[in-house]
């Protein structure tokens, strides 16, 4: 029996974060996306804030959630590999990136090994996560 999966929809991706302001700055002002909502819960003793390009409704976004007893910051392990933003012009944001201090560790060029000549670059935010930006006109 097959389940019926048209109206499945990807929500959001969820990273923890050691400064959570830090980190909502790097994701509205290097990457253009907006503070959907942030909520405490002190019960837990964490923060949860929704980060995206539009609504919840319509859009997939980031959960950072921040521990507040998270003293160290967090082993990013070998499993997760990286969100992924399209940009108009990735050569243009990495050079602004770039004067703004964000660590570029793969700058922008075409996918090697990829046969497509489509331009990416790799940035890492404050805790380190790796974010591709792919050239998308």
């Amino acid at each position: 029996m097959t389940s019926d999966t048209s109206q499945y929809r990807l929500l959001h991706t969820m990273i923890r974060v050691l400064d959570l302001d830090k980190s909502i700055d790097f994701y509205t002002r290097h990457l253009g996306m907006k503070l959907l909502r942030k909520t405490d819960f002190p019960n837990g003793r964490f923060t949860l804030a929704f980060l995206g390009y539009g609504d919840e409704e319509a859009n997939t976004v980031i959960e950072l959630t921040h521990n507040w007893d998270q003293k160290e910051p967090y082993q990013l392990g070998s499993a997760f590999g990286h969100l992924a933003v399209a940009v108009p012009d990735v050569y243009g944001a990495c050079e602004r990136l770039g004067r703004e201090g964000v660590k570029i560790p793969r700058p922008p060029g075409p996918m090697k090994f990829g046969g497509t000549s489509r331009a990416m670059a790799f940035i890492e935010d404050p805790d380190g996560y790796r974010v591709e930006l792919i050239q998308r006109s």
